[in-house]
């Protein structure tokens, strides 16, 4: 039996569905990721067309089912991220972490937590942080999510926290210098990335400012977390490679 209720929420992405409506997957804090059926919007003359739009948040009321499709009767306080909208890469980044958190977690499971660090994540990225150190960050977090999360803070065989570490997937954890002869198939990581990974481990979200990173420390970051996403949880996103496929033009795009 559906119920009538306000819910905050994010949309994830909507699919158009014949000619006039839509299929909407909002995530929110109080019923988890669902999927509404949205009647008769016709590009921008229908009264939710804005608020159904990619990373649109804020308040919609809507009749919650407790299986299969619900539906969305209005909206109030959206915000739709412009930015998020118009630039190709903010877009590219904010996709894949919309489709990283729909991936984490079952539809109609609540998850308070993952909502909210996907909304700072769009925040951010929406206010001009680096998208891709963003990413990064989520990523690593929503680890924990998706019930792999390495060991970041401590060696895997000592247990030591300071010093020179790399990542070790015999360890499960990371490896200090000392004990690196443990595993001869370690990433052999910069070590700059993996105290930049342990980092993102642990930041509150609302902490995180203004980082400049160089190009071959951020593809060690990169490598090592495409690295856990393939091997520890086996996912392979469209919207990952479309990011792995813009970095290859980027400079053209810039130029126009």
């Amino acid at each position: 039996m559906a119920q009538l209720e306000e819910v905050e929420g994010i949309v994830l992405y909507n699919r158009k569905h014949r000619e006039r409506d839509f299929l909407v997957k909002i995530f929110t804090p109080r019923f988890g990721k669902l999927m509404f059926f949205v009647r008769g919007q016709k590009k921008q003359r229908g009264d939710l067309f804005q608020s159904i739009q990619s990373f649109a948040s804020g308040t919609y009321i809507a009749d919650i089912r407790e299986s299969g499709l619900s539906f969305l009767r209005g909206s109030k306080n959206i915000e739709t991220y412009r930015d998020l909208q118009t630039d190709i890469f903010k877009n590219a980044y904010a996709t894949y972490i919309c489709a990283l958190a729909d991936a984490a977690i079952e539809d109609h499971v609540p998850h308070p937590a993952l909502f909210n660090l996907v909304q700072k994540g769009l925040n951010l990225i929406d206010e001009g942080y680096e998208p891709v150190v963003i990413a990064n960050i989520l990523e690593t977090k929503f680890l924990e999510v998706f019930g792999v999360a390495p060991n970041f803070m401590s060696c895997g065989v000592c247990g030591k926290t300071e010093g020179v570490f790399d990542y070790s997937d015999k360890s499960h954890s990371i490896l200090c210098s000392e004990h690196f002869s443990e595993d001869p198939r370690r990433l052999h990581l910069n070590p700059k990335a993996v105290h930049l990974v342990r980092l993102y481990s642990v930041i509150h979200m609302d902490k995180i400012g203004e980082v400049s990173i160089k190009a071959s420390t951020q593809n060690e970051i990169q490598r090592l977390l495409d690295h856990l996403y393939d091997q520890s949880v086996g996912l392979r996103l469209k919207s990952k490679k479309f990011i792995d496929n813009l970095h290859s033009w980027e400079d053209t795009l810039k130029k126009d």
